[in-house]
């Protein structure tokens, strides 16, 4: 079977499933019944996300295309020093891949990244890029040289510097976050001076910038590990769900295993009951590696299936019958590691005008997932929402990070949602998270931060413990609060 078809096969079984494109959208007011739609504005001064709800006025959008250096620096300079004299607040983001308008400066100066430079030294195996270069332009520049992102999420169109700036993860495993990953960058802080931050120079700064949600200053470049890219090989086991904690732990004691990931079943009779895990270790075979690819038509139709789960119970068996059954034979062949991670978010997008894609991730410790299991069982099946999805990845201790989420070695279960854009589906889904919330804080677990703001600022002091020092840290940076986004004024700036 070729790599083309493979990688299918495992689209097929839902593997790749990351944050959807995004849509200009607005929160209506609320009507008695609930059913009033949450419809476009169509306003030209606005910015929104992938959550198509976070529809933001903006005083001004500008796109910067300039390699890092001195016009790169001088335009961010001029656009700060802007912001500042007018007291509106700046940002810089992406692909605007979030859900709650964290790379949004309400009523400010919203600056996207759009470049793909990618240097790599063959000595250090260390590649420098350009802070919005996407990863899919990574992974271009890597492949042909035998290299590839260490770290970096299931989906290559996020940007690099925003990975960095939400500390998001992956399928390698032992390892912590993509900023584990990271051996420095350039920063231009709100005083306007550019500076280099490395474990070793500026070690504070960029423990605040790594899952800092751009509240720091305007990254310009940034130097990555590589690792090699290889020829891998699936294995596939099944288990009850109560087992997959101490099960994913145990493999991944085998320094063989490179790449790791599980999966839930989501149907209704069997909600939570059954797991997969697939890990992935080196083929004995590593010689004329195929070019990175993509998986073209058979993602499409892997789309069709997933979208078909919507109200249909006998769609979501048969998928995880393809998926714990027919997935090991389809997808059983070996394929490269870059090919693994060389896929567009949009693959699987939702394109129901009158629905959209939430995401939820959670952090448990592995020896907690039995009770992870029992929470979302008992409020997940009881809400209004369609539940499509959950993977499961690990993510080793974060030292470094000030808002960290894995304070300890972590289970992260990555849940995709299709909510109705309704006022009443809104409501459900924040009167949901709340309740998850709740549960995971009460079994030591957090949850992430780039998603629907729905969790109260209890909750957010209560997953973040060193959230007041985080604020404390950033007023001393940045006295005027230039840098801000709706992460800050919605729970940072009442710290």
């Amino acid at each position: 079977m070729g790599a083309f078809t493979r990688r299918a096969a495992l689209l097929m079984t839902g593997a790749a499933i990351g944050v959807v494109g995004s849509r200009t959208m607005q929160s209506a007011n609320p009507v008695l019944d609930g059913t009033q739609k949450i419809t476009a504005s169509g306003a030209s001064n606005t910015l929104n996300d992938a959550s198509e709800l976070s529809e933001t006025t903006i005083h001004r959008h500008m796109i910067l295309t300039d390699n890092p250096g001195d016009m790169l620096v001088s335009a961010i300079r001029a656009e700060m020093k802007d912001a500042a004299a007018a007291g509106r607040p700046i940002n810089v983001g992406a692909a605007r891949h979030s859900m709650g308008a964290q790379a949004i400066p309400r009523n400010g100066h919203a600056i996207t990244y759009d470049n793909g430079m990618v240097d790599f030294d063959s000595e250090t195996g260390i590649a420098r890029v350009h802070a919005g270069a996407r990863w899919s332009q990574v992974i271009a520049a890597l492949d042909p040289l035998g290299r590839s992102p260490k770290v970096m999420q299931s989906n290559h169109d996020f940007g690099v510097a925003a990975t960095f700036c939400v500390n998001a993860h992956g399928w390698p495993v032992r390892l912590g976050p993509m900023g584990s990953t990271v051996r420095s960058f350039d920063i231009i802080v709100p005083g306007g001076d550019l500076v280099t931050c490395s474990r070793e120079e500026n070690a504070e700064l960029f423990g605040l910038t790594m899952g800092g949600y751009g509240l720091t200053g305007a990254i310009t470049s940034m130097e990555l590990e590589t690792a090699a890219n290889t020829r891998l090989e699936p294995g596939f086991t099944t288990m009850p769900a109560e087992e997959f904690g101490n099960a994913f732990s145990s493999a991944l004691e085998d320094e063989g295993v490179t790449m790791a990931y599980g999966r839930l079943n989501v149907e209704r009779p069997r909600f939570m009951r059954d797991a997969l895990m697939v890990t992935y270790r080196p083929a004995d075979d590593q010689n004329d590696l195929p070019a990175v690819s993509g998986s073209g038509v058979m993602a499409k139709l892997a789309s069709r299936v997933y979208r078909a789960q919507l109200g249909n119970e006998r769609i979501k068996r048969w998928r995880w019958w393809m998926e714990s059954d027919l997935g090991q034979s389809l997808g059983g062949g070996p394929v490269t590691r870059n090919s693994l991670i060389n896929e567009p978010v949009a693959t699987l997008n939702d394109r129901d005008p009158n629905r959209t894609d939430i995401l939820h991730e959670y952090f448990i410790s592995p020896a907690q997932f039995p009770e992870f299991l029992e929470i979302c069982r008992a409020i997940i099946p009881a809400s209004y929402q369609e539940f499509l999805n959950v993977t499961l990845r690990y993510i080793d201790t974060d030292p470094t990070s000030v808002l960290a989420y894995a304070t300890e070695p972590r289970i992260a279960a990555v849940m995709s949602f299709s909510q109705e854009k309704t006022v009443r589906g809104e409501a459900d889904m924040a009167r949901m998270t709340r309740a998850l919330v709740d549960g995971i804080i009460g079994i030591g677990g957090t949850y992430y931060l780039p998603y629907r703001p729905h969790p109260t600022p209890a909750q957010f002091a209560g997953a973040y413990s060193r959230a007041e020092e985080f604020a404390a840290a950033k007023r001393d940076l940045d006295p005027d609060l230039l840098f801000r986004n709706a992460l800050w004024d919605q729970y940072l700036e009442p710290l």
